[in-house]
C-alpha cells in the first residue's frame, strides 16, 4: 500500500484492536468488581462468569485476530499467516465450550432450575456456534486438503483454493457479527435480571449506576468492532497485493 492508504489502514488496525483489547478487560472488570469473580460448580452464580468472559475471549478476541491475520502480516509468507490464523481458531474452541458448559451448569444446578434455551440470546448463541463449528470444521476438513496438501499441486489446484477462499472469509465475517449480536444480548439481558434493587427487587438498570454503564460500554466497543473488523477484511485497498493508485489520486 501506498502512505496514504497504509496510515488510514493502521489507524483502522490500531482502533481495533484497542477495543478488541478493551471489550476482555473491561469483561474481567466487571466480573471482579460486581460480580464476585470465578467459581466451578461450587458457587454456580461466580460459574457462570465464565461464561461472558470465555466467550468474549473466543468469539470476539480470538476469532476478531484471526481474521486480521491476513491483514496485519502483509509482509509474512502466506504460510505463516495460515498456521497462525488456524492456531488462533483452535485456541477459541475450548474458551466457547468451557463457557457453554458454564451457562448449562449455571441453569441445571440452581435451585429451582433454569430453564434452558428460552431466550433469544441463547438462539442466536445457537446459530452462532453452529457456524463457528461448521468454519473449525472446514478448517480441519477441507482446509487440510485445500492449504496443505494441495499446495504440493499449487498450479493444478489454484483455482479450487481461490474459489474456495471468499466463501470461508464470508461466513467467517458472518459468525463474528452474530457473535457480536449474540453477546449484545447476553448483556442486555444479564442488566435487566441482575441490575436490581435487593430490597425491593426492582430493576435498577434504568437508573444508569456505574455497572450499567460498564455493560453498556462493552456493548458500544462491540458494536464498534462489528464495524471496523469487516471493513478492513472486505475492503480491497487493504487485501494483500492490491495496487490502489486509482484511490491514490482521491486522497
Amino acid at each position: 500500500m501506498t502512505r496514504g492508504w497504509s496510515c488510514l489502514f493502521y489507524l483502522l488496525v490500531f482502533l481495533t484492536e484497542v477495543l478488541l483489547f478493551g471489550v476482555l478487560i473491561l469483561s474481567l472488570v466487571w466480573v471482579y468488581l460486581f460480580r464476585d469473580g470465578f467459581a466451578w460448580n461450587e458457587d454456580v452464580a461466580k460459574q457462570f462468569n465464565l461464561h461472558p468472559v470465555l466467550m468474549i475471549t473466543g468469539f470476539i478476541f480470538l476469532m476478531g485476530n484471526a481474521m486480521l491475520v491476513y491483514r496485519l502480516f502483509r509482509c509474512c509468507n502466506k504460510l505463516a499467516s495460515k498456521i497462525l490464523h488456524t492456531f488462533l481458531y483452535l485456541l477459541a474452541v475450548p474458551c466457547i465450550v468451557v463457557a457453554t458448559i458454564a451457562v448449562f451448569d449455571n441453569h441445571n444446578l440452581r435451585n429451582p432450575p433454569i430453564p434452558n434455551l428460552y431466550s433469544l440470546h441463547s438462539w442466536l448463541g445457537l446459530v452462532t456456534m453452529g457456524l463457528f463449528a461448521l468454519q473449525v470444521t472446514k478448517t480441519f476438513v477441507v482446509g487440510f486438503f485445500s492449504f496443505w496438501i494441495l499446495l504440493c499441486c499449487d498450479q493444478g489446484t489454484s483455482n479450487f483454493r481461490a474459489n474456495l477462499l471468499p466463501i470461508h472469509s464470508t461466513f467467517g465475517i458472518i459468525t463474528f457479527m452474530l457473535a457480536v449480536a449474540t453477546a449484545v444480548s447476553g448483556y442486555t439481558e444479564k442488566a435487566i435480571f441482575s441490575l436490581k434493587d435487593p430490597t425491593t427487587n426492582r430493576s435498577t438498570y434504568s437508573e444508569m449506576g456505574v455497572e450499567a454503564v460498564l455493560i453498556n460500554t462493552q456493548g458500544a466497543a462491540l458494536c464498534a468492532l462489528a464495524i471496523l473488523v469487516p471493513v478492513i477484511i472486505l475492503s480491497r485497498a487493504f487485501q494483500r497485493g492490491w495496487q490502489a493508485s486509482v484511490f491514490d489520486q482521491q486522497l
